[in-house]
C-alpha cells in the first residue's frame, strides 16, 4: 500500500507539472519526444519531415520535429530549398495529413505550390486571405511580389494554372477585445471551484488558462487533439467508461464523450443532462469578449495537379523505406531534439551517398567528389 501511495503521489506531481507548464504530454525518458500513433499502435517518437527531389529521389532538405501531426509542416520543410533557389517556383506534393489552410497560404506567398492530396469528390481548396492595397508585379517570382499579388486579389503569372475564381469580398469578422485583466479575472467564473459548480449544472465548461474542460459529472476532460479547422477536442476515456452518469450524459455509439471547443468558446450545454434533470437547454453566451468588424478578404480556389499528386507515394516513401530497411535505421539511438536532428542528418547523408552511387556508379561518383 505504501508503494502504491508513493507512486500515486509521484504521478499526481507529474500531472500538476503538466498543468502548470501547459503541456498535454510528458516523457520521462526523452523530454522532447512525444507519443505518436503508427501502424502498430503508439510509440514515443519524433516526426521527421523530408523534401525529396522528384528526379533523383535525393533528400534535398529535412526538418526534425516532435509535432504529433503533419499539419503546418509543408512550408517549414520547403523554405530552406526556396532560399537556395530564390528565383524558382517550387512545387511540393504531400498527403492529406498536410491539409492546413494557413500552411498552404504560407507556401503560396513564398513561391511554393502545395499539391496536397484532396478528399474524394473534392476539386480544390477554398482559401481566404486579408485584402491589402498595394502595387504588385504579377510577373515576378519573388516572395514579396507574390504576397502582394495574392493580397490584392490578382493571380501571379506563376500561379495561373492552379488558382482560379479570385474575388474580393467584404465580410463580418469577430475581433477579440484585448482588455487588461487581473489574475482573478482571467476566467469568466473565477476559481476552479466556481467553474466546477457551473459544470455540475449541466454544462461542459472550458478553463482556457489550464486548457481543460470540466464535465457535468465533475470529471476533467483534457486535450486530445487540435483539428484541421483549429478546434480543440477534449476527452477522458477512463472517466467516461466508469462514469455512473453515463446514460444521463452520453448515448452515442462510442465508449466515451468527445467535445470540441473553438478558441473563443468557453461553455457548451450537455443537452442529455439538462433534459434528464428537466432543465431548459439553451446556447450559452459565455464566450471570449469581442466585437464584429467589416473587413475585406480575398477568396480563391487552389486546384492542385492530380497528375503530380499521384507521384507522391514513390517520392516520400522511397527514402524512408531505404533508411529503415536497407540501412537498418528503424529507431534513434540518441535523446533530445538537437541530438536526434544530428543523427537523422547522418541518416540522410548515408542515404544520399548510396543513392548517388546507384545513379552514377561508384567510379563516377568518386571522380565527381574528387573534382569538388
Amino acid at each position: 500500500m505504501k508503494e502504491a501511495q508513493e507512486r500515486l503521489a509521484r504521478y499526481e506531481a507529474y500531472q500538476k507539472l503538466m498543468e502548470d507548464i501547459g503541456v498535454s504530454q510528458l516523457s520521462l525518458t526523452d523530454v522532447d519526444a512525444r507519443l505518436m500513433k503508427n501502424k502498430n499502435g503508439f510509440a514515443v517518437a519524433y516526426n521527421p519531415q523530408t523534401a525529396v527531389d522528384s528526379e533523383t529521389h535525393l533528400i534535398r532538405d529535412f526538418e526534425m520535429t516532435n509535432q504529433v501531426t503533419d499539419h503546418g509542416m509543408l512550408s517549414p520543410t520547403m523554405s530552406g530549398i526556396r532560399k537556395e533557389e530564390p528565383d524558382k517556383i517550387l512545387e511540393a506534393v504531400a498527403d492529406k495529413g498536410y491539409e492546413n489552410e494557413e500552411d498552404m497560404l504560407n507556401c503560396l506567398e513564398n513561391g511554393i505550390i502545395p499539391h496536397v492530396i484532396m478528399d474524394d469528390g473534392k476539386d480544390g481548396y477554398e482559401l481566404e486571405i486579408p485584402y491589402e492595397e498595394a502595387d504588385a508585379d504579377i510577373h515576378s517570382t519573388k516572395p514579396d511580389e507574390l504576397r502582394k499579388s495574392l493580397h490584392t486579389g490578382q493571380i501571379p503569372e506563376a500561379y495561373k494554372d492552379i488558382i482560379s475564381d479570385v474575388k474580393v469580398e467584404e465580410v463580418r469578422r469577430k475581433v477579440r477585445d484585448e482588455e487588461e485583466k487581473s489574475e482573478a479575472e482571467k476566467t469568466i467564473y473565477g476559481t476552479p471551484e466556481e467553474i466546477l459548480e457551473r459544470a455540475k449544472e449541466g454544462y461542459f465548461v472550458r478553463n482556457p488558462e489550464r486548457n481543460r474542460v470540466y464535465c457535468p459529472a465533475g470529471e476533467i476532460l483534457r486535450q486530445k487533439c487540435i483539428k484541421k479547422n483549429g478546434n480543440i477536442r477534449y476527452a477522458n476515456k477512463n472517466a467516461c467508461k466508469h462514469c455512473k452518469n453515463r446514460n444521463k450524459c452520453y448515448k452515442g455509439k462510442g465508449e466515451w464523450k468527445e467535445i470540441d471547443f473553438t478558441k473563443d468558446n468557453l461553455e457548451k450545454p450537455c443537452k442529455e443532462w439538462l433534459k434528464a434533470e428537466g432543465k431548459e437547454c439553451y446556447t450559452s453566451n459565455h464566450n471570449v469578449k469581442g466585437h464584429y468588424e467589416k473587413v475585406k478578404v480575398v477568396k480563391f480556389i487552389l486546384k492542385p495537379s492530380r497528375e503530380k499528386m499521384a507521384k507522391r507515394m514513390c517520392l516520400s516513401e522511397h527514402p524512408f523505406g531505404t533508411i529503415k530497411r536497407a540501412m537498418g535505421a528503424t529507431y534513434f539511438l540518441l535523446r533530445g531534439l538537437r541530438k536526434v536532428t544530428g543523427e537523422f542528418a547522418l541518416f540522410c547523408l548515408g542515404y544520399n551517398i548510396e543513392r548517388a552511387k546507384n545513379l552514377l556508379g561508384f567510379g563516377k561518383m568518386i571522380e565527381i567528389m574528387a573534382r569538388t
